[in-house]
């Protein structure tokens, strides 16, 4: 199936903030379905576009998130980098709202020209995103809304599945 793809930045922007109501009323609509089914769709449709999309070329996710640092990611991190766990803390890290290790700024520290200068020890959270290959989304689709804006796989995936899912299906827009 060929699938129209959309990579440039500023329409996925626009285009997200213009669809936000009908993004979160479709994300009400999935918490309906079967949570398999929509794994298996949601797998399917990120199989068919991710390789389409080139993530270096894009790198938005590093200048737009800030992934958490789980068990290991620092040590990783900082072996990588030749410094102590204390030393790459005081540097380059931060504790947010829920007390996640976090990096301490946007863009991430480590990005330059679009490619992650720590790629081979880069964290666990980095190494999943756009996280849409990971089983019970339905649980985690308030992240699938936000990052449609962020990631060009996640806007591209959440599109499609809408037509496949809400618009071929007859929903109408002004439907509640």
């Amino acid at each position: 199936m060929d699938i129209p793809i959309t990579t440039d930045l500023e329409v996925i922007e626009k285009v997200a903030k213009e669809r936000e109501d009908e993004n979160w009323r479709f994300r009400s609509y999935l918490k309906g379905y079967d949570t398999d089914e929509v794994d298996a769709i949601i797998h399917r449709l990120y199989e068919e576009i991710a390789p389409q999309i080139d993530c270096q070329a894009c790198g938005n996710c590093c200048r737009a998130m800030h992934p958490i640092l789980k068990d290991g990611d620092v040590e990783h991190l900082s072996a990588h980098l030749g410094i102590s766990d204390d030393e790459l803390t005081k540097q380059y890290l931060a504790e947010d709202d829920d007390g996640d290790t976090t990096f301490n700024a946007k863009p991430c520290p480590f990005l330059e020209d679009n490619s992650c200068s720590v790629y081979e020890a880069r964290p666990k959270d980095c190494r999943s995103y756009p996280h849409l290959h990971k089983k019970d989304i339905v649980c985690r689709l308030m992240g699938v809304v936000f990052n449609c804006s962020v990631c060009p796989i996640v806007f591209n995936v959440y599109e499609q599945m809408k037509q496949e899912l809400w618009f071929s299906r007859g929903y109408l827009e002004d439907d509640d």
